[in-house]
């Protein structure tokens, strides 16, 4: 027997039901499958009765009734005519199922989907097994279980440094002259001399052999220098990273539009956010005296990075919950209904889930700032023909469905509504949590614009060609352009890395530090030619004719500007004192860790819009990293040209097949086929995910870059050993039988256990290879609470003559290109059996 419920929300008290009973809408109640043991074996689990909540008003067929699901039997055909008596409908079908969970629906017809007239949408469908009448030891109920999340680990610095060689040098030397002096603070004068003199003997030490110094990778004290080094293996040094954060900015008026750049004073500036301004107001005026106090006493600046539509009822909206008290959006849930009619919500759209209350005291204090998580939609239902979309069952509460990317599914369960604990007299609290929109993205870092950084000196020098037409002919003087390195006034740089704007929203706070690149551009005025220069992180791939420049970073912060050799990157045209070449630098400032403020930080938003009535970040900023340390260069880019960039041994295919996400482990394997050489790449996935064609496909163009001519390539899975093993448990007196082998076999499980761990037969265990020994399977019993003493009886390959040799020998060896497996599943007994024999308890 099995329930109707609805997918979208996990509830502990549905009141759709009720709400249905004596309405003019209809729904399926339960359905019972009739299993009688007297009846023939072909007759049996093919009669279904299917009770609903009023009594039936329509007659239905079997064109009305579709039953999905299966694993092994599938496409399951209702015979026709379903017999109606009362409020139950008795139907037969073609065959019984498996032991799989199908659904039965009620359908218009065969095209089309929809609930038929007078059916609830949300009550039309209902889970069910055929096997529902077998025996078993447990409650058929399901459980749903909420495993806690892991602790975060610390954060620890390990790299922090001391003092400098001279200084220590120095105090040390002190030491052994002078004992009795024994002053370490920095405002003695005897401390203040020792670091002076410290600085002064590091730059004279690097005047004295800075060519020595620079010129190798060990020894350089320049960041260029080191940058430079290691770009000739093929290392990329990174500057940092600066954050970013989902904004939500909130409105009074109907529609607003909030732009990136905007106008004031005839001058193009942009929305920029502040953690702190001396003036309580939301809004601050642009080059006012609060914003200019604000950024002077160090407040941190953040820009938006899009332009938004924001909306007045998209500040604060609350889901729909059909009725139903004490409901959830459980952990991995991808779609949601919200209450009310939002025909301005659209596709791409960002909103936060935002918990607004304590689900124990309903107190907004007792709310958990963790649980926000940011979405972006995929789907929004609205409307139907025109018609703004409504419950059937209340036609006066109109209703909006939405849904988001898989890559945004809830890490945590959301809560909606829930009861109050006794302390706080029961009482029931709803729109636990609440659904923010107008959430627009803004990342760290403050605009200098029409910075002037300098003009290109007129030429003073110039070259003698040795190559002369004629001894007596004086020589033609070459001008030779002067060596131009203008820097940036403030620093340090912005470095901003890549960002999709219609990919999911996390994957708006992930991205590659190979993406990442200095925030500036330059423009030159030379006469009346403009001319609008791009940063590039070399000038290796840059031609003669490219407008390119390279920003390169000091240890200090200090940023200078690389132009081309006319080579690689065009140089600057040398001015002249009546038209100087000039330059002039719009950058961002402010970069790495300062960025990743916490929570509702940003509460001030500088702007000509005086419509805005809050800002807040919903969620920490995150993204920003410090610059690469010149240690940690020295340390990697020796080894990055070891990086293979083509397959050549078995080795190589597999080193490069790993490098798919998603792949556990991968065996090539040579063969001469008879006309070429094939190397047959087998591999594992994660999750013991099937290899099916699209994968080969993409698995296949992947490797396709690294392949030496001459061989082919043929992806294929891994070969499963299915095992059996059968168990002797004896439980302890004081535990149930039942309940010890529910828990054991939730620990040999091939999935997630109750407590999020990986079950013993979980495929990523296992992989290619791989032995299966006994020991571990005894250790994972005995941690069983309520187990007293296990005895394995059988161990041994499935479908195979008894081999006593894997139980005697404690080990179960696989071949190179087998991977066991125990599934456990009653629709796949041949993917491998657990038994267990119970003995002892209760």
């Amino acid at each position: 027997m099995a329930n109707g419920n609805r997918k979208i929300y996990a509830c502990c008290d549905e009141n759709r039901r009720n709400a249905v009973l004596g309405s003019v809408l209809n729904g399926i109640d339960y359905l019972e499958v009739v299993d009688e043991p007297s009846d023939p074996i072909a007759d049996r689990q093919r009669r279904l009765n299917v009770y609903f909540i009023n009594n039936l008003a329509a007659a239905y067929s079997a064109d009305n009734i579709c039953i999905e699901g299966g694993e092994r039997i599938r496409n399951i055909n209702v015979l026709p005519g379903p017999v109606a008596s009362g409020n139950r409908l008795t139907l037969e079908v073609e065959t019984a199922g498996d032991y799989s969970i199908y659904m039965l629906r009620m359908v218009v017809s065969d095209s089309d989907p929809s609930p038929p007239p007078g059916i609830d949408p949300m009550l039309a469908a209902v889970e069910f097994s055929f096997k529902v009448r077998c025996p078993s030891d447990f409650d058929c109920k399901p459980e749903q279980f909420c495993p806690p999340e892991p602790p975060l680990a610390p954060q620890i610095n390990y790299l922090a440094r001391d003092y400098a060689s001279f200084r220590r040098l120095m105090i040390d030397r002190m030491a052994l002259l002078m004992p009795q002096w024994q002053e370490r603070n920095p405002a003695d004068m005897g401390i203040a001399l020792i670091e002076l003199l410290a600085y002064v003997g590091d730059r004279l030490s690097y005047q004295q052999d800075a060519v020595a110094t620079e010129a190798y990778l060990g020894t350089a004290r320049s960041r260029i220098s080191v940058r430079r080094h290691a770009r000739l293996v093929d290392y990329y040094m990174h500057d940092g990273c600066n954050a970013r954060t989902w904004l939500q900015v909130q409105v009074d008026t109907a529609h607003l539009g909030l732009l990136k750049i905007i106008n004031f004073n005839g001058r193009q500036q942009t929305t920029k956010l502040l953690t702190s301004a001396p003036n309580p107001a939301t809004v601050v005026e642009p080059e006012s005296r609060d914003y200019q106090e604000a950024v002077t006493s160090g407040s941190l600046v953040f820009e938006l990075m899009e332009d938004a539509n924001l909306y007045q009822d998209h500040n604060e909206m609350f889901f729909y919950t059909w009725g139903d008290q004490e409901c959830c959006l459980p952990r991995g849930a991808t779609r949601a209904t919200l209450s009310g009619h939002y025909p301005n919500l659209q596709p791409g759209d960002v909103l936060v889930f935002e918990e607004v209350k304590g689900p124990r005291t309903g107190a907004a204090g007792d709310a958990d700032p963790t649980k926000r998580h940011p979405v972006r939609l995929v789907n929004v239902v609205h409307s139907e023909a025109g018609t703004p979309l409504v419950d059937p069952l209340f036609p006066a509460v109109q209703i909006t469905r939405i849904e988001w990317e898989k890559a945004d599914a809830l890490p945590f369960p959301v809560c909606i509504s829930s009861i109050t604990d006794v302390e706080h007299d029961s009482q029931y609290i709803e729109n636990v949590s609440v659904v923010c929109g107008n959430i627009v993205l803004a990342d760290h870092g403050l605009s200098i614009e029409d910075e002037n950084i300098g003009t290109v000196p007129a030429v003073s020098l110039y070259s003698v060609p040795r190559d002369k037409t004629a001894y007596c002919e004086e020589p033609e003087r070459l001008p030779v352009n002067p060596r131009f390195r203008p820097g940036v006034n403030q620093g340090p740089v912005t470095q901003v890395g890549g960002y999709d704007n219609s990919a999911s929203a996390s994957a708006a706070m992930t991205w590659s530090l190979r993406t990442v690149k200095p925030s500036i551009d330059l423009t030159s005025t030379l006469d009346t030619d403009i001319t609008d220069w791009s940063v590039r992180r070399d000038l290796l791939q840059s031609g003669k004719f490219d407008a390119h420049f390279v920003l390169e970073t000091e240890n200090d912060g200090r940023a200078r500007i690389r132009f081309g050799d006319d080579l690689h990157g065009l140089e600057p045209d040398a001015g002249t004192d009546t038209a100087p070449h000039e330059f002039l630098a719009d950058y961002r400032v402010g970069n790495g860790v300062t960025g990743n403020i916490g929570a509702d930080s940003l509460v001030h938003i500088v702007t000509n819009q005086p419509n805005i009535t809050a800002v807040r970040n919903l969620l920490p900023a995150q993204g920003g990293v410090e610059p690469e340390s010149m240690e940690d260069v020295r340390k990697n880019a020796p080894q990055a040209f070891r990086t293979q960039e083509r397959a050549v041994t078995q080795e190589d295919y597999e080193e490069v097949a790993e490098r798919k996400p998603g792949i556990q482990d991968a065996e090539a394997t040579f063969r001469w086929t008879g006309s070429w050489h094939t190397v047959f790449m087998t591999v594992d996935r994660e999750g013991g995910l099937e290899v099916e064609d699209d994968f080969r496909d993409a698995m296949v163009d992947h490797v396709e870059r690294y392949r030496m001519a001459g061989y082919d390539l043929n992806v294929d899975g891994p070969r499963y050993v299915p095992l059996q093993i059968e168990m002797l448990v004896c439980v302890k007196p004081e535990y149930f039988r039942s309940d010890v082998k529910q828990d054991l076999l939730d620990v040999f499980s091939n999935g997630l256990t109750r407590d999020g761990q990986r079950g013993v037969f979980h495929p990523d265990n296992f992989s290619f290879g791989q032995t299966v020994y006994l020991s571990p399977l005894y250790a994972a019993a005995m941690k069983v609470q309520g187990v007293q003493s296990v005895h394995i009886i059988n161990f041994q390959r499935q479908n195979e003559i008894t081999d006593p040799a894997p139980l005697d020998d404690g080990k179960l060896d696989m071949d190179r290109l087998e991977i066991s497996r125990l599934d456990n599943d009653p629709n796949f007994p041949e993917r491998g059996v657990f038994k267990l024999q119970m003995g002892g308890g209760k």
